[in-house]
């Protein structure tokens, strides 16, 4: 299993929120290539990045960050928060990103983000699917739709997508432990998916629980912002 540490960005700055809410946030670090250099020190190849701002504006804002972290490290990194055209996409791939992080559009603009999937290949794409009692939500989780997760990740496996990630908005930001139960079932579903779960992660043990059950990679942030996970801990995965 993959550890993926995650940096989200408002303002330039190192950030986390608590559910999303952009009320309760806590500035971890000024310096977000700081925070990558370090995560790359300790071993770790990849780096889950997010434009706080751009989700919020609904345009990338922060690409000049990706651009430094992607310059100045070698991590694999996936960038999301945004992306709504074409132009954004580009913008995230010409800045360095492996990997474009679709979640919202995907559930509102199917069309569109088939149309990418075509052209750049859905390999480029990590889908992020944020749940709450295994239906789908969107808009910074303020509302929930009538998708059903099992179905949702079915139709864009069909259209080529094999990375997930999967956030309980239940759980994240508050260190409460991850939804293995629902990863468990989602994985024993889809068993070519390369599911990566992520929202909850509170300790060493939440890690193996998640290793355990066959998560192939686990997304990794406030835990280590408050240094309930050492990245010595992380570096036996």
């Amino acid at each position: 299993m993959q550890i993926i540490p995650a940096i989200d960005i408002i303002d330039g700055k190192c950030v986390r929120l608590t559910q999303g809410d952009y009320a309760q946030k806590t500035v971890y670090n000024e310096d977000p290539l700081a925070v990558a250099k370090e995560f790359e020190a300790a071993g770790l190849l990849r780096l889950h990045l997010v434009d706080l701002d751009g989700a919020k504006a609904g345009a990338v804002q922060n690409w000049k960050v990706l651009e430094s972290i992607a310059t100045h490290t070698s991590l694999v990194i996936d960038f999301g928060g945004g992306i709504k055209k074409e132009e954004d996409v580009n913008i995230v791939f010409n800045s360095g990103a492996a990997l474009a992080t679709i979640g919202s559009l995907a559930v509102k603009n199917e069309a569109l983000f088939v149309q990418w999937l075509n052209r750049f290949g859905p390999d480029r794409f990590l889908l992020g699917a944020d749940v709450k009692d295994e239906k789908i939500t969107v808009g910074g989780w303020l509302e929930t739709t009538d998708i059903d997760i099992y179905g949702f990740i079915e139709k864009y496996m069909a259209y080529g997508i094999n990375q997930l990630f999967c956030t309980d908005v239940s759980k994240d930001g508050k260190l409460e432990g991850p939804s293995t139960l629902l990863y468990q079932q989602i994985i024993t579903r889809f068993p070519g998916l390369h599911f990566i779960a992520s929202g909850g992660v509170s300790s060493v043990e939440d890690l193996n629980d998640l290793q355990e059950i066959g998560c192939m990679g686990a997304i990794v942030g406030k835990a280590i912002y408050e240094n309930r996970i050492s990245l010595d801990q992380l570096k036996k995965f």
